[in-house]
């Protein structure tokens, strides 16, 4: 076993857990199963696999992953964050085998790549592969961004490397889930654009000595300075021709019609629309706590 601990979040993921425990049992030191209160087999399978379980009330997946972090007892020198429905790769495994143990100290965390599988299709095109994810650390040299939604891993003391391996993210549920699911990171996204335009919360971005992989760090910032000071109709439009021909999402056929589709234009245009019927209400607000009791009671979460 590695000097690693791996964390996963849960909420009734019975499905998916033992393949994501199974591609990570010859690697892992410990695991460790942060669960949302799960209603199905979730925390049965965990236990029975040897993981330590807590449980926490969930409010959003950064405050989740940092109360994990400060009520586990983690021995291991490394951590990794994987998702429930996440699976990595027979090859990733064994490069993280041979290559973590001989990272020099100069090294303080590691970009692994994603591929995403879609109705059973992996999604090559459309700039979806390779998502470059910072997903292991040092610790204490390491956490996740406070933010809503689109939580980056951050570093300090040293730089990152990236490994040549891939993980899918391969959820195996249904439309109706994946519609939900993205109504939900909507609200969360909106929330967080609200927060950038009115100074709500708190940012991350203001913290000095941290990176992270330098895609999504460009990502970010091409979202934020750019795509969403563009008009509600644009944007989404915009992203999603880009996405379906210039980076070649056609290729994907139907599966990736659709994935392309739905998160590159309709999910992009349901979060230009919450963060229109949220503001409409905010820009009657008179104050910084006025506007954070107002946007708490549009989108149903405590936010402070």
């Amino acid at each position: 076993m590695l000097d690693l601990a791996v964390v996963i979040l849960t909420y009734n993921e019975e499905q998916h857990l033992g393949r994501a425990l199974a591609s990570v049992r010859d690697i892992a030191r410990e695991i460790i199963v942060v669960d949302s209160y799960s209603s199905d087999r979730t925390v049965e399978i965990a236990r029975e696999a040897g993981c330590v379980v807590l449980q926490n009330k969930f409010v959003n997946q950064a405050a989740q992953f940092e109360w994990g972090m400060q009520n586990a007892t983690i021995a291991s020198s490394w951590i990794m964050r994987l998702d429930a429905d996440e699976i990595i790769g027979s090859e990733l495994a064994a490069e993280i085998a041979v290559r973590l143990p001989a990272l020099g100290p100069e090294i303080a965390g590691v970009n692994l790549k994603r591929k995403h599988i879609f109705m059973n299709r992996w999604i090559r095109h459309g700039g979806r592969y390779p998502l470059i994810l910072l997903r292991i650390w040092r610790k204490n040299q390491g956490r996740v961004e406070s933010r809503w939604m689109d939580e980056h891993v951050v570093i300090w003391g040293g730089t990152a490397v990236t490994f040549e391996g891939d993980f899918a993210d391969h959820n195996l549920n249904d439309l109706t889930y994946f519609i939900d699911k993205h109504n939900k990171y909507a609200t969360r996204e909106a929330i967080e654009v609200l927060n950038r335009k009115y100074g709500l919360l708190k940012r991350d971005e203001d913290l000095t000595e941290v990176s992270t992989s330098r895609q999504a760090s460009i990502k970010r910032v091409i979202k934020e300075l750019v795509y969403n000071r563009m008009p509600l109709w644009l944007g989404p439009l915009g992203y999603f021709l880009y996405r379906y021909f210039l980076q070649l999402g056609f290729l994907d056929g139907r599966p990736g019609l659709i994935y392309h589709f739905l998160q590159g234009g309709w999910y992009r245009f349901l979060v230009g629309a919450k963060v229109e019927e949220f503001d409409l209400v905010l820009r009657t607000g008179t104050s910084r706590e006025k506007r954070l009791e107002m946007l708490e009671r549009l989108t149903g979460y405590e936010l402070r």
